[in-house]
């Protein structure tokens, strides 16, 4: 399976384990009225059992990705990342309860992947590979 041109892996550190069953969403970035910055929704996937989530858009340049008018071109993105079900599911509460990425896309031809390390009080994220 050919996977998508932005990617994620949700891992929970807490546990030492990956954190399957979270919503990503991302958003494409455009300017509204008197240059209002605005996020419309471009994909939403869920993270598998190994906290992954390949298939958020179809592989780039694939009849898929032209059909759904979903094909990634430079400029800014957000990945939103819901963990606060995930952590309800193992008893637990979290003080994020949406995780919000903004990032910028320079090259459309390279892979983007975000990974989300998260506890219920704390995250990090960098650009993955």
């Amino acid at each position: 399976m050919s996977k998508g041109p932005i990617t994620c892996h949700v891992l929970d550190v807490s546990l030492g384990r990956p954190a399957e069953g979270v919503e990503v969403n991302i958003q494409i970035h455009h300017k509204g009225q008197r240059n209002v910055d605005i996020f419309s929704p471009f994909a939403h996937g869920v993270t598998d059992a190994d906290g992954r989530c390949l298939n958020l858009l179809p592989p780039r340049g694939s009849d898929e990705a032209r059909l759904q008018n979903k094909q990634v071109g430079a400029g800014t993105y957000k990945i939103v990342f819901k963990p606060k079900e995930y952590f309800e599911k193992t008893g637990r509460k979290c003080f994020y309860p949406w995780v919000e990425i903004t990032f910028e896309i320079e090259n459309p031809e390279e892979h983007y992947h975000i990974p989300l390390l998260i506890s219920p009080y704390s995250f990090t994220t960098y650009r993955g590979s």
